[in-house]
């Protein structure tokens, strides 16, 4: 049956409403996935200065997306709720190496580290920035350790292939000068299908993915 457009306005709300919650529920990180010490990402705005180095991951996914006698909203999205947790562990696992390094490695072993989680286009930018000659400098200089961590605050935009998670990333940087904490927010995307995706771009959560 053909649906009226009032009703296929409260059906999209509803989707709305259901992809919020599972950023929220399905997606809370969980694993270490890089150790503290290991080599870290910098990130996009700041590549000095990295994030804790706490491992997130997704929890298996279990619970229907539908409640009990309600529709199922996944019969309307371009992937299943399996394909959804699977994106969203990569996008964390990458959150928390982005944010973890040592000045001790090179930019080879900062992304090495990061293994199959990010394109070789993305991988490519991590690397170039990460060798920049002024954030090197002050890497070295203040001897800096930093370790990530990593949990989806909802996601974004979506399609097909492609995934868009607010990501927040928390960073705790030891330098010779002293340890501290912070935290920012970034648009993750990943690209892929399935059970196979890989990170493609990050911003600012504030600049969005261009």
């Amino acid at each position: 049956m053909e649906l009226s457009p009032r009703q296929r306005i409260a059906v999209f709300i509803g989707v709305v409403i259901a992809l919020a919650a599972l950023g929220y529920y399905l997606v809370v990180p969980a694993v270490n996935h890089r150790s503290a010490n290991a080599g870290a990402s910098t990130p996009a705005s700041t590549p000095s200065a990295a994030a804790p180095a706490t491992t997130t991951q997704a929890p298996p996914v279990q619970a229907s997306a539908a409640a009990a006698g309600g529709p199922d909203i996944y019969a309307w999205l371009p992937f299943t709720q399996q394909n959804l947790a699977a994106a969203a562990s990569v996008a964390v696992r990458f959150g928390v190496d982005y944010n973890t390094f040592t000045y001790t490695e090179s930019a080879t072993d900062y992304v090495g580290a990061m293994g199959d989680l990010v394109t070789s286009q993305l991988a490519g930018t991590l690397r170039a920035v990460y060798q920049t000659p002024g954030v090197a400098k002050l890497r070295n200089s203040q001897k800096q350790v930093s370790s990530g961590t990593a949990v989806i605050s909802s996601l974004r935009a979506f399609g097909p292939s492609s995934l868009t998670f607010i990501l927040t990333a928390g960073q705790r940087l030891a330098t010779s000068n002293g340890t501290s904490n912070a935290s920012t927010q970034y648009a993750v995307t990943v690209t892929g299908s399935g059970s196979s995706w890989q990170v493609s771009d990050i911003e600012l959560e504030s600049a969005g993915n261009t």
